[in-house]
């Protein structure tokens, strides 16, 4: 027979056994489930951060090649695109270009006038006097190409192209006098001098637009040699033009006295023609007086002369009253 207890005490050990063993199996599972769980959960967020960078990249990649690929071109610019020193291409349209990166290269020239003063030289004249010129000279890059291929840099145009400005003007200025470059020549020395200037500068891709003398000067140890000359040459022609002055003075003074004269004499001419005239008809009127009235006219007569002798107020008259002079004074009383 099996007991009460006997059976009690299995079936405890089987739910102990039981117990351990879903526990243990459980604990198992669940363990193993949440390791995965786990790992997928990581996986999936070590992706996202790298899915969020990568358009980042892509847009930064972009924006590099587009820097070394994209180029602006200016109005007032020309560029040339050069591949290991070889002139791939040149560029006059203003806008937006683009070039092979890390290949190609650019050169940028100004299409605008440009300026170029070289130093000052002297230089000896026909007449023996050397003075200091100080040119300049306006141009403009018309062939980019040749410009790179045969200066390349600014300052190498400079050096060699103002070195040909100063051997033209040199040619030319030393076959004329002083005189020529300060007088109103200098203007066919410069058209000589330009045209010179720019038969040099076509081989360098330039055009000359103006050649310019901006001084002619002196050195110190003939500037006062030529002062002085010039002063003696300005003295001299102010003589000449005063006594041109003077010359003229006389001839004009001459023609005025003789034109005075002349008209002196017409009028003495014209005077002594109506006193005659008036002579005449003075002495017909006192001949008919007297032919009418001798006496009247005797009276009249010594009026005239008494009046004569007394005018003025201080002519002193020492005669006789017995004189015939006062014979009418006698009648009156």
């Amino acid at each position: 027979m099996v007991s009460f207890d006997s059976l009690f005490n299995k079936r405890g050990r089987a739910g102990k056994g039981g117990g351990k063993g879903d526990g243990k199996g459980d604990g198992k599972g669940a363990s193993k489930d949440g390791g995965k769980d786990a790992g997928k959960g990581g996986d999936k967020r070590g992706k996202f951060p790298l899915l969020l960078l990568l358009p980042a990249i892509l847009a930064v990649v972009v924006l590099v090649v587009a820097f070394l690929t994209l180029f602006t071109v200016l109005q007032t610019t020309q560029v040339l695109i050069v591949r290991f020193g070889e002139v791939r291409q040149e560029i006059f349209k203003p806008g937006l270009h683009a070039k092979v990166p890390l290949i190609d290269n650019i050169v940028v020239y100004d299409k605008r006038t440009l300026d170029i003063d070289p130093p000052p030289f002297e230089v000896l004249l026909t007449d023996k006097k050397r003075i200091a010129v100080d040119a300049f000279a306006r141009y403009r890059i018309v062939n980019p190409k040749l410009y790179y291929q045969r200066i390349g840099t600014e300052a190498r145009l400079r050096d060699r192209f103002g070195k040909n400005i100063n051997a033209a003007l040199q040619r030319v200025i030393a076959t004329v006098s002083l005189d020529a470059v300060l007088s109103s020549e200098r203007e066919s020395i410069m058209n000589e001098i330009r045209e010179e200037v720019r038969k040099s500068a076509d081989s360098f891709g330039v055009r000359v637009i103006d050649v310019r003398i901006g001084r002619t000067d002196l050195p110190d140890d003939t500037s006062q040699a030529v002062f002085e000359r010039m002063r003696t040459e300005r003295e001299r022609e102010a003589r000449e033009l005063r006594a041109q002055g003077n010359e003229s003075a006389r001839k004009i003074r001459a023609q005025a006295d003789k034109e005075k004269e002349l008209i002196i004499a017409n009028a003495t001419k014209q005077s002594d023609i109506l006193r005659g005239k008036g002579e005449a008809a003075r002495n017909r009127l006192l001949g008919r007086a007297f032919s009418r009235d001798p006496a009247f006219f005797e009276f009249n007569k010594s009026l005239e002369v008494y009046r004569k002798s007394i005018e003025g107020g201080d002519t002193t008259i020492i005669i006789s009253p017995d004189n015939e002079f006062f014979r009418y004074f006698k009648r009156s009383r």
